[in-house]
């Protein structure tokens, strides 16, 4: 038994570098909480929770050093002590979660579009490769590149190209102040282009949700605006935005805070209805529904979605669209996407199908050059194909 984290890096490396003697391949894996994501899981199980814990925090440098296998409540709880946030707002989708699946799935929460992800809050990062070797790249500081950003490469490659042992992040002080506007009454095509108006002027836009509501009576459309700044900038922007809203015949209600609290989280735990269950009527004729994340320009307008498509939840102020559909639509999806310069993934497969769903691939493939990078960049560090690195491309 590892009596240390020494120990224990030593225990994961000689258990790679007999992987890689033998051809045997090994999935990494925290807490489970994010295995519903990417292509089917291949592999033994390579389980890096117990390298768990805070390295290193220094609130006044805004800087964090935690290893991968720490939950994720627990880093958060540690900041929110100190008045301090990941601003990006990563989901959890479990008790579970770990640091190291929220850089190994790079997924990010409502306020992405206005802070950025979590690769744009990587510092540094300590990894095992594919040879077992433990490599450090990166530091606690902004300006430490050279050559290639390793840091940032890990957030969102799903353990295909070394385990995560440590992470050094940025992060920020909690806004002073932040006000949700509920805007009902808007159509679609009125909240994106409302949201591209905003974006071009200097309001302290932090998020936004717009959705056919069916839970309200008779169901409506909504949009969610969330603004963060200073005291002053979210008090002045609140009526500007509620005139903008009234002069389309809509109407502005601001939240409570602790409801609309509950509500942004719901909607980055997708806990919302929406999330839920893919709407009745739909799921009635086609059992086999899935959750498709569209990521397009947010100036796009509203999309020309195939039949067999639910109404969409936008978030990132246009970017980011979530549809249920069926798997057999996954070209018709791609194409609309594509169309916008974007593209489309099978977020969630449907519960009946689960596998078997993901055969119509659940990323938009690669071009050509994307995929020659791709695939230099898992050759280097993981020569003799250790990890599972079909989890982002089928085959």
């Amino acid at each position: 038994m590892p009596t240390s984290f020494d120990d224990l890096s030593d225990t994961l490396s000689e258990r790679i570098r007999e992987a890689a003697k033998t051809g045997t391949r090994l999935r990494v894996r925290g807490g489970g909480s994010k295995d519903f994501y990417g292509e089917p899981l291949i592999g033994e199980p390579l389980d890096v929770s117990p390298f768990r814990g805070v390295v290193s925090y220094e609130p006044s440098e805004l800087v964090v050093t935690v290893r991968a296998g720490t939950p994720l409540a627990e880093l958060e709880v540690l900041l929110a002590s100190q008045g301090q946030c990941l601003p990006f707002e990563p989901p959890h989708f479990g008790p579970d979660a770990t640091v190291g699946g929220m850089v190994a799935s790079g997924l990010s929460g409502p306020a992405r579009a206005s802070v950025g992800g979590v690769r744009d809050y990587m510092l540094g990062v300590k990894i095992i490769n594919g040879q077992g070797e433990v490599l450090i790249f990166g530091g606690q500081v902004m300006k430490n590149v050279a050559g290639y950003d390793v840091s940032r490469l890990m957030a969102g490659s799903l353990g295909t190209l070394g385990v995560l042992l440590e992470v050094s992040l940025k992060v920020l002080p909690v806004a002073p102040a932040e006000a949700t506007l509920m805007c009902a009454g808007v159509s679609q095509q009125q909240a994106l282009d409302l949201l591209n108006a905003w974006g071009a002027q200097p309001l302290p836009l932090n998020a936004s949700c717009w959705v056919h509501d069916t839970t309200a009576q008779p169901p409506r459309d909504t949009l969610f605006v969330r603004l963060r700044g200073a005291v002053a900038a979210v008090d002045a922007a609140c009526p500007r935005m509620s005139a903008d809203v009234a002069a389309l015949g809509g109407e502005v209600l601001r939240m409570d805070p602790a409801q609309a609290s509950a509500d942004w989280n719901a909607c980055r735990e997708q806990t919302l209805p929406f999330f839920a269950a893919p709407p009745a009527a739909m799921a009635a004729v086609s059992p086999d529904l899935c959750l498709w994340r569209l990521s397009v320009a947010q100036t796009t307008p509203a999309l020309a979605l195939p039949a067999v498509a639910s109404s969409p939840l936008i978030e990132w102020h246009g970017g980011l669209r979530w549809v249920w559909a069926p798997a057999h639509a996954a070209a018709l999806l791609r194409n609309a996407a594509q169309k916008a310069g974007g593209h489309a993934t099978l977020f969630r497969a449907s519960a009946e199908r689960a596998n078997a769903d993901k055969e119509v691939g659940v990323f938009t493939p690669l071009n050509a050059v994307q995929q020659r990078i791709q695939r230099e960049l898992q050759k280097q560090f993981d020569p003799a194909g250790v990890f599972n690195t079909s989890r982002l491309a089928a085959g």
